[in-house]
């Protein structure tokens, strides 16, 4: 066990340090005593940690390791850790965690190098404990893919387990997200958590259909921690008159019948005639 109090060197070895996602009174106590003790820090961007640090006033050197990093870089560090202590951090959160990482940790282990890690701050943790959806099962996808199908085949996959989905998305791309998932994934309750632990903090729920209204209306920027909810999987439990309701805020009858069924099981013909009658009223 690292004690957070002492000054004395650091052994040797791996110490994946978790930092601050946005804030940087996040930073824990032993991160902070690790840091401060450790030999050098392996680092996703030397002016990103350059700034930890001087918030810390702390001067370590800096070794740059990102998703560039090769074999040749790994062996350095690996074996400057044979004689001493060096930290692992990412930008922000917790490394490994969509960040470079793991086959540098992977190799220290097949080379015998000790390694600890210090957990803290992660946006996946974050951002789910805020959205309220269900958190008893969840599955972190990482960033979605860039191009249309490729996201829509990623949903359509993680769409069928029964657990509160989580990725990582961009401002510029939100829209075109929850356009797929509403495709692809029909009425789900979704949660987009934006700009975690920062000024702005914001988490917003609701359909796909009507959080593309609001982001069109109010372009979202900074990192998004974008949550889909499980499929429901009980008929009964459901109050299939709401779902339509706000389904037809965006869609025809059989558009809203379509994704309800998607996201029910729901009958779709049942669904397309009490939508009709609905849009009557």
């Amino acid at each position: 066990m690292t004690n957070t109090h002492t000054t004395e060197p650091l052994p040797a070895g791996l110490y994946i340090v978790a930092t601050p996602i946005g804030n940087l009174g996040d930073i824990t106590l032993r991160a902070t005593n690790v840091l401060a003790r450790c030999d050098g820090i392996a680092c996703e961007d030397t002016r990103v940690t350059g700034k930890l640090m001087k918030h810390l006033g702390l001067s370590k050197p800096l070794w740059r390791y990102d998703d560039h990093a090769g074999e040749r870089d790994r062996a350095r560090l690996i074996e400057s850790m044979q004689t001493r202590a060096v930290a692992l951090v990412s930008d922000a959160g917790t490394p490994l965690v969509s960040d470079p990482g793991y086959r540098l940790v992977n190799d220290c282990r097949e080379a015998g190098v000790p390694i600890t890690t210090l957990p803290g701050a992660c946006a996946v943790i974050a951002g789910l404990t805020v959205s309220g959806l269900p958190n008893d099962r969840f599955l972190f996808g990482g960033f979605l893919p860039v191009k249309e199908k490729a996201r829509a085949d990623i949903l359509a996959e993680f769409g069928r387990i029964n657990s509160t989905l989580v990725f990582y998305e961009t401002g510029p791309r939100l829209t075109k997200s929850l356009r797929t998932i509403s495709n692809v994934l029909g009425v789900r309750e979704i949660a987009v958590a934006r700009e975690l632990t920062k000024l702005h903090e914001e988490c917003r729920r609701g359909t796909a259909d009507s959080l593309i209204a609001y982001y069109e209306a109010h372009q979202p920027k900074g990192e998004i921690v974008l949550l889909i909810g499980p499929p429901e999987t009980d008929e009964e439990d459901h109050d299939l008159d709401t779902l339509l309701r706000e389904a037809l805020l965006a869609d025809k009858p059989s558009q809203a019948a379509g994704k309800v069924a998607k996201a029910t099981g729901a009958d779709r013909k049942a669904l397309y005639a009490r939508a009709l009658e609905l849009r009557a009223e």
